[in-house]
Order: C-alpha cells, then structure tokens, then sequence
C-alpha cells in the first residue's frame, strides 16, 4: 500500500494532469479524499507555539561509520500529495509563495517527463518481450506481427530519447533558483523565521538530480520542522516522513547526530496519529533511526512498546500500520544484544498474530519468533511464543518447516539452551502427519519430510530423535504399513534421500516396467571394470568419508528400527507395480549398502530376509506366489546391481572418491565390441533402419543407431569404404555437420540435442581410425568451413560477416558451441593434428587468445581442446596460462586439472602416470600475480599428491610457496607425508615453525574449519536442470572442498621422522591430558572447541599405522569412547564419533575399539574402512530426558518488560467498576466464561463507564495483556473499549486516574499534537484559530 512503485494505470492517469498527482495512500483511503479531502489551515491562523524546535538543531559532524539499514524486510513508503503551505508571516509568506508557485510548476513538468519516461521504458521493454516470443515462432506466420512490434519499438527508442533530452533541460533550469538559497537559509537560521514545509520537502526529497551539496543536518531541520505543522493531510506528513527515510540511506551517518529530545517528540505525535498510514510512516522512520543499543533505550524510553502493542492488535484494515509495527520490532534484532529491548509484551502480541491461520502477517511473525528464540529463548519461552512455532511444525502449513526446525536443533545442541525445551516433543511433532491417517495431507507430509531429512542429518537431531528407544524414527518406519501409497512413496523417497543411493542408470526404466534381461550393456559392465581392480593406488583411502560413516550409523539405525520387514511388507502388499518395484529396488541397493559400509555382525543377518522366506515357504498360501515373485525381484535387482558395480566393490570395499576419479579416467584399451565385424546383410538393414538413406531431414534419422553404426560397422575400413562410395549414409552424416549447410548450426542447445554432438564426435573419431575415413575427411569441405568460421573471429584474418557463426548468441543458443568438442577429438589424434595445420586452425586459435576480445571463446577452446600429445595444443595452453587475462588463466589452470593426476595402466597392468608436463606448468602457475591463480594451482596440486610418485616429482620441483602464506599451507603439508618431502622442508625451517603454530592456535581453528567442510558435504546439493547444458564440458570446479581439510599432525604422522619429532615435542600426551581433565566439560565454548581440536589431533595421528603406538601408550581412546556415549554436547559427541571412525582406520586403533565395543568393516584383505559402528546403539543414542524450564521460573531482564511490576492475583480496586472489568479481564481467558465476559463488557462500553477514560486502569489491562495469553480477536475487542486518549496519556507519561485529569489533559494537549491525531477536529481548530486573529 506504501510502496513507490505504481500502477501503469496508475502513471497513465498522472500523465493526463500535471496538477493533480495521484497517491497510492489517497486512493486506498477514500474517507480521506471524500468532499475534497482535508484542507489546509487559513493563512493568518493556526499560529504554532514550537516553532523554534529545529533551532536546536546546530550543525553537527557525521560519524565515519557507515551501516546498513535495519530491518530484515524493505518497503518504500512512497506518497505524491498537493503542495500546501502554512506561513507566520505576511511578507515571508507572500516571497516564499512566489518561489513556490515557479517551483512547483517545473517541479510538476519534471514529473510528468518522467512519468511519460517510465511508461515509454515498459513499451519498450514490452515489445523487446513480444519480439523474443515471436523469434520462437515460425518466421512465415509471424512476418506482419514482428513488423509492427519492430516499428513500435523503434518508435518508443525515439520518444524515450526525445524524453531524457527534455528531463535534462528542465532539470538545468530548475538548477538555478529565482531568489539566492544563501539569504533564505541565512534568514531561517539568523532570523528564527519559520521554513515553510514544501521547501523542506525540496531540501531533502532525495530525487535522482538533487543537489550535491546539500547539508544532511539542515534537511534534517527543515523536514522535521515540516512535520510541525498542523492540520495537514495524511498525504503530507507521509511524504516527510519518506524524505527523511532518504535522507538516513543517503547518510547512514546521520542518525547518530539526532537530538532526541525534539526527534522523539515529533515521533509520539506521528504514531499517536488516528490515520494508519502516518503510524506507519511513524514506524518506518524510528526503524532508519536505530544505530546501537543506545538508541534502542531512547526509542523505548518514548514508550513505543505500548503503541506497538495496540498497533499489533488492530484490525485487518489496519496491515499498513501492523507490518511497519512488526518491521520497527525485527530492527530491534539486527543490533547486537538488541533482543535485550525487546518487551514480553510485544513477544506476547507477535505470538497471538502468529495463532490467527488467516492473519496476512503470520509467517512473518513466524520467522520473528524463531529468530527470538535462537537469539534469547528464555524471553520466548517465557512470553508464550514457543507454542505457535510448535502448532506450525504440527500442523504442517508452515511452507519452511526446516527453517524452523534448524532452530530447535540449534537450541538442543546444549544442555543450557536444551532446558526450554520438551524433551521428546518439539521435534517429534513433525512426525503427525505419517502418523495420523485421517487428516495426513500429501503437500504437509513431503514439507515435514524434507524437516525431518535436515533433522536426521544433524547430531542434536538424531540423538533427540533416538531417544526412548528410537520412537520417532520406529514411528516413521511404521507408517509404511499404512494403506496409503502416496505417503508410502514420499517415505521410501525420504529412506533413499538420507541414505543417499543413487538410483543405478536403469532404475528409470526398471520402474517403468521392463525387465531386467534386457540390459544387454550391462554385462559388458564387468569385463570393463575388471581390468582397473589392479588399479589401487598407495594413497588410496587417505582421506577418510565421514559422509559414509555417518550413513552407515543412520542405515544401522533404520534396521534397528526395523525398515527392512516394513520394506517387505510393502512389497508384497501394494498393488501399484511402480512403488512395488520401486521398494524392491530400495531393498536391493540396502542389501547392497549394508554389505559394504556396515560390519558384518549387522549385515549377514539382514541379508537372509527371513520373513520373506517364510512367506515364501508356505505354500498353501496365495501369499506364497507373490512372495516368491519379490525373491526373484530381489534377486534379479542384486544381481544387476553387482554387475553394474567393480566386482571388487560389492563384496564390502569402499574405494575413496579419488580412486573412483581416478579410475574413471584410465585409459582403458578398446573394448572388443561384437557388432564391429557384421555381414552384408546385417550392415545394409542397419543403414536402412538409420533413416539416413530414405530421408535427407535428420529429424527423422534414429540417431541411436547412427551412433551405433558408427561406433559398430564403421570402425571397420571395408565398411567404412562402402558407406563412403556405395551409399549417401557419410555424405549426408558429414554434410549434416558442415557449418554452412545450417543444419547443425541452426538446432536450438539443450540437453535433448547433445545427442548431435555426441554423435559429431564418434563420427570424426571413427573416420580418423581408418586411412579411408581419414582421406575422406582430410577432402571434405566440413574441416575447411569450420576454418573460415574461425577466421570471421580472428581479428588478423581479414575475414568478417555480420552474424559470425561463432558469435557469442549463437554459441549460447545453439549448437556452434559443439564443433569445439569436435575440434578436441581431432586433437586428440597425430591425424587429426596435421589436419588442422593443414588449414590453419592453430594460428587464428593463436592470433584469438592472443587479442583476448572473445573470453567466451578462448574458454570453449582451451576447455575442449586435448593436450596429451605434445604439440600445439600444450602451446597454445601454456600461452593462455601466462599470457592471459586473469579469468582466461584460471580457466586454463582449471584445464590442467584431470592431466595432473591422469593415470594409465599398460597391457601388464602396471600403472603409468604421464602428467609431469601438466605438473611442471602447474608449479609455473603458483608464482602468478593473481592470488586466485595460485590457489586454483594448489588446489590441483594438492590433488594430485594422493599419488606418491607425482608427490615426489612435485617436490623434485622445489616450488617457493612462502609467497603465497596460508593458501599454500595444505600443499606444504601434503609435501610432509613422505621423507623426501620432510626433508625438504625441515630443510627451510618449516617444520618446527608450523608445529608450534599448530600447537599453540591452529589446532583449534581447524574445528571451524573441518565442522564447515563437513556442513557442505551433508547439505544436498541439487543439480541444475535447466533446459541446456553447459558449453564446458569440463565446468571444472567440482572439486568444492569435499574431502577433508588437511591436518598437520595427520600428514606428520605418515612418516617414521615426523612420529620420532611428534615423540620429541610431547604434543599428543598433552591432547591426551586435555581429553582426559576436560573432556566431560559442558558450560564453557573455548574450552569445548579446545576439546574437539584436541579430538581431531589425536583422531589424525591415531588413523597412521605409524601414529596408532601413541594410543596405546595413553588410555585417551577410553575417554573418547566416554564422551561419545555419555557428554551431554551432541556436537561433541559426534566430533568424537567421527575421530573413533578415523582412530579405526589403523590396526592397533581397530584392535583398542572392538574392545569398548565399537567394531567396523574391512576389505576381503583385512583392511578397515574406517566406518566404525557400536555394537549396541543403545549406549551411544543414551541420551536421557531432562528437566524443562516452564515459563514461570524464568527470570527476564527488566529491560524485557513493559510493565516491572506483575499484576497481583487477587483484584482489589476502589472503584466497583474498575474491579468488574478487571475481573471480567480475567473471565476472557476461560472458555466456559467468554462469552459472557464478552457481553458484559459491551455493556459496560455501552455505559460509558468512566474506567475506559483512566490511564491508571488502562495500565493495568496492559500488564494482564503482558503477562496472559490472550487471543488476538480478544486483545483488539479489550483495547478498543478505551477510550483514544488514555493511550495518549501513557505515550506522554500521564498515569491520571480519574477522569476530570483526563479531561484537563486533554484540554493541555498543544494544538500541534490535537491536529495530527485528530483530524477530524480540524474544522474546530481552524475557526476557533480564526476568531481569535479577528
């Protein structure tokens, strides 16, 4: 409603009257603008008796410290009104009226110009919409169409020019004013005249052209004296208060200079307004005043917390005046330690708006009493504010229930913040929708399933959720046997979410209903992997997954809560095919899971199935078939899945996402593909079936057999031969390609058409195979036409066109971008090479990056290029590592990435790393001027040196890293896990600098560091589906931080001389102290994080073979075991978790656990993985209830209250009257009584009982209000019996009981602040003011 946006109904209406400007606040306020409107004062009347208050305004100094705005939500309170004046003076007023008269007829043209700027811009921006939409359609059918909209926006581009040329010149006369400012200002300040308020507005309206050299202190008086005035509209005083809100964000400075005493006055008398939006525009200038804690204390000392409070408690009518109300509170909480000013009292009144379903403001105060709550939840606790957050997590309409539920998980953390809340309630209510069958909706249940995903993943959330012998969770598991498939599918999704499997390639068909022996490809799986079992690397396994760990602790936990039977039961009892295949898959990939991350005491018996076995065994039962049905599902979905998976895997090893990298990339040699060598006969029919020969359209090719063909028949030179001379099939397949046929070029890039790329490549790599395939190509026009699109960018080649083929739109739009990956495969090839010297490609490639005028470009080259022969691609590579813009070098160090750490295994299965050239140009790299450059280098490097052999060529290379400081540290640590590389750096020092700075501080800040890699690795992150994929094929950068950060006493650790210095130093039996003496402490932060420091230390050296000695020589695995099973921190006890999964990785610390009772897997050769489980999960998830703090034993700050002293139980009052009502108060809270409270105290208004005009009574409702719940209808209903002016009274500090001192008070009440708050007074004032000039 207060917003400057407008309407373009609303500017076209504007632009018809240049006199008239219509407001948004005019408009929704009709009572205002009815019979004229509220007009101003005489000229010679309404004299104001504090017309000297801006003269306290001297020039003041602004403060050098800049702050944003407060206030977490923004609204622009906007409002064009009819310039009025009010003058004091005769002559003053008859000068300022000329001036004023000039003024704002230019003012009035200025925004007319602008107004009409503003609507040319959306025709604009209109047709330029109307245009793309019509370049999606048919050229033909849209010719007229896309004519009219063309001459329509050249037109408009004419007006909006003609436009800001006119703007210009009215804005240079309007620069130069009629009467010199310097002796109007001089007057107003030397000669105590009073300013009139529209010049005020001009001062400090904050348009786009005001002058630069305005004073922010003088328009800070002028405006404030404007809003003197009295009797003025409400358009009026909302106009200053927006100026003056502009005047704080263009001087964030300034509101650390306000006088108080006159700024707060004038704030009273705006949110004592009876106009709505002037409250609001009240609101939203305290809110831009807020800077510290001091002037919160000046903002309550003006008793706001009673006027927020009524405000709150309006009416829907009132939302204007409600949101600035409830913004003004949440600015309260953007200032440090500012929840100490926030009131109960308003907490009170947030939480009665938050109750109310149909409230518009609800979510808002929603997020301000989780915010609360986070920030003090003894205030929240106490003013009632926990039950509607709790009542929106059970009802589920809350449409980000894991936003809430992140605060209660932070609240449960510690057991001084775990006090406020229920044990066992606060999370588990978000468990009422899958139980409850008759009111469980499907949109609540996936919002609450995607909360209770964020909760599991969380340790305060999963040790809570354990409790009572895992209640929650076993209650989730059982809905799976209620008769509902749609919660029974989001339930299933929800298990194959936090276990994180990843469907295989043919889930999306499985479950569309084929069968499984139809996966030809998949057989071929095998043989594929087979040959990189050998591939195992020294290093493999260096970085232990704590993702996997704590998968494995959540799946042991679902089996404990029995997933499996209720997975069965599903199974054999739905009747949808796809959730029945869906659950079978479920069982499959946990069967699998289970037998690979979980020791074998947990996964041999969940392997035998033993109610489905039994199920199956009966076979007098009709459930006997459809048991056997789901065996042989199972059995059919294991040994798919086994195939489809490295052999060596499935039978419980765990390779580290390295080696999977790794292996991914190895050079396999070409697999034996049985349809290469086919007969006549066969290779006809295929050409046939491709389309190629009976249709020159390629949409209706079967491009699956074409890449079939290619990769198959082709290979072979005979057929390649008649394909090329007896057939059309390579005539039109190559010619399809050639860039100006515009075929390929033309096809819109999305992820559909990557097929035509694919196929491109597998084409140029087959014809290079063959010396036919490669004399063809070498003859085609399609190489030589890629030439000249690469010269129409090549700024030396003297070739341009108007629409180069590689411009950046076509790039972007359509498939251009897909020669460069065919350009890559000829790279790749020493034929392929010689072909493009032969056209000179590599020289425009050169003279491209060397202009580097096309960023875009230079990137899908360097991306798509191959560099493992030597040639000029590595040239042209190592030209744009140093010679290139900064992105362009970061772009080409990225390119490195999978050559550093490539790795190729030869026919005898040795294993041969060819990257020194890639490594050599990485070292370059770390000496670039850029930082980012460097750090992109290191981060490969540090890759790179999970290989032993590379991590000795790379010390060999001696790189200088002192340079570079911490962003060189993890490389250098990695150099300490061999002696070559130890001795390198004991050699510079490094050693003994970086152990003492690791002992003494470092070994505490890498908790932050590890807990914030490990927060990203448990956050889900979604994929990108958008319509296309990505130009890069290599969009390197998916290596973010999801290994773990390296630790100096792990890497130290791997070597007999870092273990000897480890000995020398005594560090880790003072890790070991600092368990044992302060492991089970719980109150103070800095000595928890020293704790978990102290945990990952041990944890890194315990996981060595070398280190594991040191654990036997301390019982500090004993301790550990203690404060997983027993502290009352859950963080702490997870990071313990974590650091006994890393103690198992070794022999000995494997050995020390199985006797505690903590026990893991390990590969068919004895090695553990590092996964470590407890045998019983009961002692670890041993967390017990504890004592809640209700709301009446907390102690609040007295700054947290309105009112200091509570209201006492028994009523005692003077007055009968007064007592009823107080009593009836009371009654309001009891739903047997309501109504006739309700009734009564109708009544009693209907009376006119003089109680409703006392300050004294009115204060103690307020206290009730404060320390009771009431709802919001009945705090409105309670608050509306008083009469307007007892709020007056309270605001300005008059606690008059009786009412004739209401009345004199009134009477008191200056003219000025009777004029604002009641308008509807005016007529009085002004002839009362008229007869007395007379």
């Amino acid at each position: 409603m207060l917003s400057s946006s407008a309407t373009p109904t609303q500017k076209s209406l504007a632009s018809q009257s240049t006199n008239a400007v219509n407001s948004p606040i005019a408009t929704s306020r009709p009572s205002l603008d009815r019979d004229g409107g509220l007009q101003p004062p005489a000229t010679n009347g309404a004299r104001n008796p504090a017309s000297s208050a801006a003269s306290s305004y001297a020039p003041r100094g602004s403060s050098l410290n800049p702050s944003q705005p407060p206030g977490s939500f923004s609204s622009e309170l906007r409002s064009q009104t009819i310039q009025s004046r009010a003058g004091s003076r005769a002559d003053v007023y008859i000068r300022d009226k000329l001036d004023e008269d000039d003024e704002s007829m230019a003012e009035n043209t200025l925004n007319a110009l602008k107004d009409s700027l503003s609507r040319e811009m959306k025709i604009k921006e209109g047709s330029e919409n109307m245009l793309e939409a019509l370049n999606a359609k048919k050229a033909k059918q849209t010719k007229e169409q896309r004519q009219r909209v063309e001459a329509e926006l050249t037109a408009s581009n004419t007006r909006i020019k003609e436009l800001k040329q006119r703007i210009t010149d009215a804005q240079r006369s309007k620069a130069v004013p009629s009467t010199p400012t310097r002796n109007r200002n001089e007057g107003l300040l030397h000669n105590n005249v009073v300013r009139s308020p529209p010049s005020a507005s001009r001062s400090g309206a904050g348009s786009d052209f005001d002058e630069p050299t305005e004073s922010p202190t003088f328009a800070l008086a002028e405006i404030l004296q404007a809003l003197e005035a009295e009797g003025m509209t409400p358009e009026y005083y909302v106009e200053r208060a927006n100026n003056l809100v502009d005047l704080f964000k263009r001087y964030p400075t300034l509101k650390y200079d306000l006088v108080w005493s006159v700024f707060g006055d004038r704030m009273q008398i705006m949110l004592l307004s009876n106009s709505r939006e002037v409250v609001a525009a009240g609101y939203r200038m305290l809110r831009y005043s807020i800077s510290d804690m001091a002037s919160l204390k000046k903002i309550r000392s003006l008793n706001t917390d009673f006027m927020v409070v009524v405000s709150l408690a309006k009416d829907r009518k009132a939302d204007v005046e409600r949101e600035q109300a409830l913004k003004f509170v949440r600015a309260f909480l953007d200032v440090k330690d500012g929840v100490r000013e926030v009131s109960r009292a308003v907490v009170r009144t947030i939480a009665a708006v938050a109750e109310q379903v149909e409230d518009r403001l609800r979510p808002i105060c929603i997020e301000t009493l989780a915010e609360i709550l986070l920030r003090d939840p003894a205030l929240l606790v106490a003013s009632g504010g926990l039950v509607p957050l709790s009542e929106v997590l059970a009802e589920g309409t809350y449409k980000s229930p894991e936003s809430l539920s992140s605060v209660f998980l932070f609240l449960l953390d510690a057991p001084h913040t775990r006090k406020y809340l229920r044990a066992g309630y606060e999370l588990e209510v978000l468990f009422t929708a899958f139980t409850d069958v008759l009111f469980s909706y499907e949109n609540v249940v996936k919002r609450n399933a995607k909360a209770i995903a964020s909760a599991l993943k969380s340790w305060s959330g999963l040790m809570t959720l354990s409790m009572y012998n895992f209640r929650a969770i076993g209650s989730l598991i059982s809905s799976l046997m209620l008769p509902n498939p749609a919660l029974r599918d989001i339930v299933i999704e929800l298990i194959y979410s936090l276990l994180r499997i990843k469907p295989p390639a043919w889930a999306t068909s499985y479950l569309a209903g084929r069968r499984l022996t139809t996966y030809g490809r998949v057989t071929t799986l095998k043989s594929s992997t087979s040959s990189k079992e050998g591939a195992v690397y020294e290093d493999d396994g260096s970085d232990q997954n704590f993702v996997e760990h704590y998968t494995a602790l959540l799946l042991a936990i679902f089996i404990k809560a029995g997933m499996m039977p209720n997975l069965l039961l599903v199974a054999q009892d739905t009747d949808d095919p796809t959730l029945k295949r869906k659950t079978t898959l479920l069982i499959g990939e946990t069967l699998k899971l289970a037998s690979r991350i979980l020791p074998s005491s947990w996964s041999s018996e969940l392997q035998l199935l033993p109610e489905l076995f039994a199920a199956a065994s009966h076979f007098g039962n009709e459930a006997h078939f459809n048991a056997t049905g789901i065996v042989y599902q199972i059995s059919s979905v294991s040994r798919t899945l086994y195939r489809s998976s490295p052999s060596g895997y499935a039978a419980g090893y765990l390779p580290s996402s390295s080696m999977l990298e790794n292996m991914s990339r190895v050079d396999e040699t070409p697999k034996p593909n049985l349809i290469v060598n086919t007969d006549d006969a066969t290779f006809r029919q295929l050409l046939i079936d491709s389309g190629v020969l009976g249709h020159s359209n390629p949409s209706k090719w079967n491009w699956d057999v074409v890449h079939r063909i290619i990769e198959g028949p082709l290979m072979n030179g005979k057929r390649l031969e008649e394909a090329i001379k007896a057939s059309k099939f390579a005539k039109r397949l190559v010619g399809f390609y050639r860039p100006f046929k515009f075929k390929f070029s033309e096809i819109k890039n999305t992820r559909n058409t990557q097929k035509y790329v694919r196929v491109g490549c597998a084409l140029i790599h087959t014809l290079l195979q063959t010396a036919e395939g490669t004399k063809y190509l070498a003859d085609n026009k399609l190489l030589r036409q890629i030439a000249e699109c690469l010269a129409q960018c090549d700024p030396t080649s003297g070739l341009t066109a108007q629409y180069p083929m590689f411009s950046r739109d076509r790039l972007t739009d359509t498939l251009c971008g897909g020669y460069f990956p065919i350009l890559g495969v000829l790279s790749s090839e020493p034929r392929g090479l010689q072909m493009l010297e032969r056209w000179r490609i590599f020289n425009m490639m050169y003279h491209i990056v060397d202009f580097k005028q096309r960023s875009d470009l230079i990137k899908l080259l360097l991306s798509n290029l191959d560099y493992s022969l030597q040639g000029h691609p590595r040239v042209l590579l190592s030209k744009a590592l140093t010679a290139g813009t900064k992105e362009m070098r970061i772009h080409a160090t990225d390119a490195l990435r999978k050559y550093a750490t490539r790795q190729r295994v030869t026919p005898t299965g040795q294993l041969i790393s060819d990257s020194k050239w890639a490594i050599q140009l990485l070292v370059t790299q770390l000496y670039d001027p850029d930082v980012e450059v460097c750090a992109t280098a290191i981060k490969i490097l540090e890759k790179a040196c999970n290989n032993k052999a590379l991590l000795e060529y790379i010390v060999e290379c001696r790189p200088a890293l002192d340079h570079l400081g911490e962003i060189g540290a993890p490389l250098l640590l990695r150099f300490l896990s061999t002696s070559i590389g130890y001795h390198y750096l004991d050699g510079l020092d490094y050693i003994s600098n970086e152990m003492d700075d690791w002992f003494l501080g470092r070994n505490d800040t890498y908790v932050s560091l590890i807990e914030a890699s490990l927060a990203r690795s448990f956050i889900d992150t979604q994929e990108d589906s958008a319509h296309r994929l990505s130009l890069y094929e290599d969009d390197l950068d998916t290596d973010q931080d999801s290994h773990v950060p390296p630790h100096f006493y792990r890497e130290l650790s791997r070597t007999k001389e870092g273990c000897k210095l480890l000995e020398d130093k005594g560090h880790f039996e003072e890790f070991a102290s600092t368990i044992r003496e302060y492991g089970m402490q719980s109150e103070d932060p800095e000595l928890i994080t020293k704790v978990k420091g102290c945990l990952w230390a041990v944890g890194n050296v315990g996981s060595m073979e070398l280190g594991a000695p040191f654990l036997e020589s301390t019982d500090v695995v004993e301790h550990i075991v203690e404060i997983a099973q027993s502290h009352d921190v859950m963080s702490l006890r997870g990071t313990a978790f974590f650091v006994m999964g890393l103690i198992s990785r070794s022999t000995h610390g494997l050995e020390i656990l199985s006797e505690h009772g903590w026990e893991s897997n390990t590969t068919p050769l004895g090695k553990s993985l590092g996964l470590c489980v407890p045998s019983n999960l009961s002692k670890f998830f041993s967390c017990k209830p504890w004592k809640h703090e209700i709301p009446a034993t907390i102690k609040l700050l007295d700054t947290q209250k309105t009112i200091l002293e509570p209201p006492p139980v028994e009523i005692i009052e003077d007055d009968e009257t007064n007592q009823r009502i107080l009593e009836l108060m009371t009654e309001l809270g009891n739903m047997v009584l309501y109504k006739k409270a309700k009734v009564e105290l109708f009544q009693l208004r209907h009376k006119k009982a003089p109680g409703f005009r006392q300050p004294d009574l009115f204060r103690k409702v307020m206290a009730r209000l404060e320390c009771h719940h009431y709802r919001l209808p009945d705090r409105h209903l309670v608050i509306e019996l008083f009469d307007k002016s007892v709020l007056r009274h309270m605001v300005y500090g008059d606690d008059s009981s009786d009412e004739s001192a209401s009345s004199s008070g009134d009477e008191q009440r200056t003219e000025r602040q009777r004029s604002i708050s009641d308008p509807a007074d005016l007529e009085k004032i002004t002839a009362k003011a008229q007869k007395a000039s007379i």
